[in-house]
């Protein structure tokens, strides 16, 4: 299976998963010159900006683990794009990474945020 559909397998649990804790889905796999945003949701008055990471196993350590300083800023700046596009300045923001396991899905609310990357 090519990396791209193992990867939308995940996105697709992870969106599942979301939609069974009440959120509701904006958008999946928002792109902007800037980043990828892999979903989008509401979930009361905030919005939440989702990474998703699969993997087959824990060989190479947490899939969380690849969500770095860098892809956290590509996410920071496309998140703000879509704030602007959409005309949304006064809900709460959300910043999680959901990993999706053979066996499990762990979902890590509020894995980073703004602070300190000049927002």
């Amino acid at each position: 299976m090519n990396k791209r559909r193992f990867g939308g397998q995940g996105e697709m649990e992870a969106r599942a998963f979301l939609e069974q804790k009440g959120a509701k889905i904006l958008e999946m796999n928002f792109r902007r010159p800037t980043g990828e945003i892999d979903i989008i949701a509401r979930q009361g008055r905030t919005v939440l900006f989702v990474e998703v990471k699969r993997r087959s196993s824990l060989r190479y350590g947490r899939p969380a683990e690849a969500v770095d300083r860098a892809k956290q800023a590509h996410i920071l700046r496309t998140a703000m794009l879509y704030l602007q596009e959409k005309g949304i300045s006064d809900a709460p923001l959300r910043f999680d990474v959901i990993e999706v396991l053979p066996d499990s899905i762990r979902h890590i609310e509020n894995a980073f945020d703004a602070t300190g990357m000049g927002w």
